[in-house]
């Protein structure tokens, strides 16, 4: 009874193993509309040279990855990169007062899978944390109010992941047939009542 107990344990962690992480969203040929503070006139875009026109509030992926930001908030004090690896990252342009600083970038059907999740994974630049809300499957916002960015630049980033693979690890699946097969073959040695 032991031993069976034992390879149901082991079949059970084989198959928690098994389960796929959330995977980084690839961002390739996205086109995001912004606003900032609730405004769309708030935001400047890549695709206007950031000149405040109608419709500066919406870009593109930069295709050629060039390192530069696809957005400056209209106040010069923020700039916003998304890198096609899914990796936001936020820049102060200047020093911030304090004070209510909020974005939404909304990724419309452009993107290759809906957002599960969006996580921050690096903000210590910055004091305090930025609140990240995961608004709908192509939909985050930002709320910077509660940072403190010191009198220098910096930076803090986060990411956007997709559903994760429902394909299991090579490793997990190895383990989990060893478990099965283990289980089958002490059932075969077991004794009928």
């Amino acid at each position: 009874m032991k031993t069976r107990t034992i390879l149901e344990t082991l079949a059970l962690v084989a198959l928690t193993a098994g389960q796929a992480q959330a995977a980084p969203l690839p961002l390739q040929h996205s086109i995001i509309s912004a606003t900032y503070n609730g405004l769309a006139a708030g935001m400047l875009g890549l695709d206007s040279q950031f000149a405040p026109v109608a419709g500066s509030n919406v870009t593109a992926i930069d295709p050629l990855g060039s390192g530069g930001v696809e957005f400056l908030s209209a106040d010069f004090l923020f700039g916003i990169d998304f890198a096609d690896d899914g990796v936001m990252t936020v820049y102060n342009n200047g020093p911030v007062q304090t004070g209510a600083y909020s974005m939404r970038f909304d990724f419309g059907a452009s993107l290759a899978a809906p957002l599960t999740r969006f996580a921050l994974i690096d903000s210590a630049a910055v004091g305090g944390l930025p609140v990240l809300h995961l608004i709908d499957g192509h939909t985050i916002g930002l709320d910077l109010s509660a940072l403190d960015w010191g009198s220098g630049f910096s930076s803090f980033s986060a990411r956007l992941d997709a559903a994760p693979s429902p394909v299991p690890e090579p490793a997990g699946a190895a383990l989990l047939l060893a478990g099965l097969a283990a289980i089958a073959s002490a059932r075969r040695r077991a004794p009928t009542a």
